[in-house]
């Protein structure tokens, strides 16, 4: 590890990589890996315990699964109910390679566009896997009942998503996320009426118990009565999904958090590419500055509506519909003629960016910050007009497809979207960061496994439209149980109970950081430092990049973390229900979460997917990556007085690295 500091900020130590994969094929390396994986046979399984925590897509469907097979599940959610989840927000589609359309459509393809739309920054074995896997879901999925679209004929419809060429989309309406999850849900359901599965509802996961080193249980606080809890067990997976909201205002609904992750990687586990981001491009516009959350519009709603501009900033006040045809800019389908609106989302959200700081954005004026603390009035909006989908296809036809995204706009803006043009604009989504985790989905702490959103390993820099959902179901359903069962064929390991150094440590950090908080006494609120923090990263870390910037965040956010450990108010007590301790914990972590987003865009000093640095593009203003310098992941390991960069060399065999065209 080098001994001083680089840039006045982290330190660099070993390389590490991941060496489950098999050496073969990348083919066969799937069917391979499940062989050599070591089996537990099911009077073994009775004797072994599972701790799952969180029960969206990935972890529901995990905890079904390892129920299923006879493990003894634990499953933790700080919802009332576990249909509860986020994964329930999820609304355009999920994608799988079935080809149904005969329209070119494959697992390598997939494969490609995945890796592709990624920018390159994303591990080859883990994204074929996924390839190859997304074909056995929706047959899952089917026989559960989930209510997929359907033609005429009676086949599963399909739709596009952006930044491929092919319908590789299933989708159930504008809901697809919540009929997935019901399905995992009754799954899972099941398994709890068995007695192999045990829910844990309204609890929290405030720390990971790592004994003898592995990971053997966690700390979780009752929402309701305040009792701080020890649950112990033979390995835990962590299913908690995104930190968008660290941004503050995200499409994430406002209980998101990162703090699940966040103890694991203070105790020991890698955190993978942090600053990638995904903005997403159709969402609906900020309104104000009171304004606590963002709705996201399925972006299926490409696949019929065009994004346009009024050509000349004139125009831009103007009612749309008395906008000729001849001054309307469509500027995907001009700049992209090849992916047209259906370019992927990384470069969408910076098309929108760009025609609004050229001073062609609709909608009301917003007042903005800048840098150098100047205020400003601009208009965060560009139209997505169905006008010449319903002409062609007919109102039945757009309200049959996105009939509940349609009343959900108007609901919202007031204005019927079948009548006038939506506003969208770039909105934070999804995280591609996370845990740092292997072939096997372990971290770097044995015995401790993270899936969906809440690890780093298949998207790279920028997610492709539906394939979240995939991923979430491909590691609950089919990845997670053939790898989890290598490990835990060694158990049961040595029991441990609350007494061992390892849990009391654990325990009494919890307590501690919960009296921390609420001794503090300040005069300000919880959500004033979240706001406050969201505004920086949204600011200097955000949809575009700079080494200024960035460097002057890190030190904005020193200075915010430092008054809120000093003046923050946290009302109530902690032996009781208690929402305001609870978010003072989860910012607490974001703020930690936030400095090391900046610290990891900074010392990548390139443009690829989401991550934009204003000094790396190219002359037509596209991201430009180095990858003479920067074809790794970058996974940070916790340190109190720097973070310390291990890097993973990305490899690439089976796709030609390139730079990304869309056009």
């Amino acid at each position: 590890m080098t001994d001083t500091l680089i840039d006045g900020f982290y330190r660099e130590g070993e390389p590490i990589a991941d060496t489950k994969a098999p050496n073969v094929d990348i083919s066969q390396m799937w069917t391979q890996h499940k062989f050599d994986n070591r089996l537990v046979n099911p009077a073994n399984r009775r004797k072994l315990s599972v701790i799952i925590v969180g029960t969206g897509l990935a972890g529901a469907s995990a905890a079904a699964t390892m129920g299923e097979a006879g493990y003894n599940v634990k499953a933790f959610f700080y919802q009332d109910s576990a249909r509860r989840a986020h994964s329930i927000a999820a609304q355009g589609g999920i994608n799988a390679a079935k080809n149904y359309n005969d329209d070119g459509d494959s697992t390598y393809r997939l494969f490609y566009d995945t890796v592709k739309g990624g920018d390159y920054r994303s591990r080859e074995t883990n994204v074929y896997r996924l390839a190859e896997v997304s074909t056995n879901i929706i047959d899952q999925c089917v026989a559960q009942g989930v209510p997929f679209a359907r033609e005429y004929g009676g086949l599963l419809d399909n739709r596009s998503f952006g930044g491929v060429q092919v319908a590789r989309t299933f989708y159930a309406a504008g809901q697809t996320g919540q009929q997935l999850l019901i399905g995992a849900y009754q799954a899972m359901e099941r398994q709890v009426g068995a007695g192999t599965v045990e829910e844990f509802r309204r609890h929290e996961m405030l720390e990971v118990i790592v004994a003898d080193g592995r990971a053997r249980g966690i700390i979780a606080r009752d929402m309701v009565t305040g009792e701080i809890e020890t649950h112990l067990a033979d390995v835990v997976v962590l299913a908690t999904g995104g930190y968008g909201n660290v941004f503050f205002l995200s499409t994430n609904a406002m209980g998101c958090n990162v703090t699940a992750a966040w103890r694991a990687h203070r105790k020991g586990a890698y955190f993978g590419n942090p600053c990638y981001t995904q903005i997403h491009p159709t969402c609906i516009p900020v309104h104000g500055e009171t304004q606590s959350k963002l709705t996201l519009m399925s972006e299926s709603l490409r696949n019929d509506g065009r994004i346009w501009v009024p050509k000349k900033a004139e125009d831009a006040e103007k009612d749309p519909r008395e906008i000729a045809e001849e001054d309307r800019d469509y500027y995907l389908e001009r700049i992209y003629p090849a992916f047209g609106n259906l370019v992927p989302r990384d470069i969408a959200s910076r098309q929108a960016k760009n025609m609004c700081d050229e001073g062609r954005g609709v909608g009301p004026k917003i007042t903005e910050v800048a840098p150098d603390g100047s205020k400003r009035e601009v208009s965060r909006g560009v139209y997505l007009d169905f006008a010449d989908a319903i002409k062609r296809l007919g109102r039945p036809a757009i309200q049959a497809k996105y009939g509940n995204l349609f009343d959900m706009y108007e609901r919202i803006t007031g204005e019927n979207p079948y009548e006038v043009p939506m506003r969208i604009y770039p909105a934070v989504h999804y995280t591609m960061g996370g845990l740092w985790v292997d072939y096997n989905l372990e971290t770097n702490i044995p015995g401790l496994y993270a899936v969906g959103e809440a690890n780093f390993s298949d998207h790279g820099a920028n997610r492709l439209g539906a394939s979240s959902l995939m991923q979430c179901l491909a590691d609950g359903y089919f990845v997670l149980p053939n790898t989890i069962r290598d490990y835990l064929a060694d158990g049961p390991f040595e029991a441990i109970d609350e007494s061992h150094p390892d849990v009391v440590a654990a325990q009494e950090q919890v307590v501690d950081r919960i009296d921390t908080l609420l001794g503090i006494n300040g005069t300000r609120s919880v959500d004033s430092f979240h706001k406050a923090l969201g505004q920086i990263m949204w600011e200097y870390c955000g949809m575009e990049r700079n080494e200024e910037g960035l460097k002057k965040a890190i030190g904005m956010i020193r200075e915010l973390k430092e008054e809120f450990w000093s003046n923050v108010r946290v009302l109530g007590e902690k032996d009781t229900l208690n929402q305001s301790l609870e978010k003072a914990g989860r910012v607490a972590d974001f703020f930690e979460l936030g400095e090391l987003m900046c610290i990891d865009a900074l010392h990548r000093r390139e443009s690829c997917g989401g991550h934009f640095r204003s000094e790396s593009q190219t002359e037509d203003g596209e991201a430009l990556r180095h990858d003479d310098e920067f074809a790794y992941v970058a996974a940070w390991e916790f340190a109190e007085d720097a973070p310390v960069l291990h890097k993973e060399d990305l490899n690439y065999k089976f796709i030609e690295l390139k730079q990304r065209s869309y056009k």
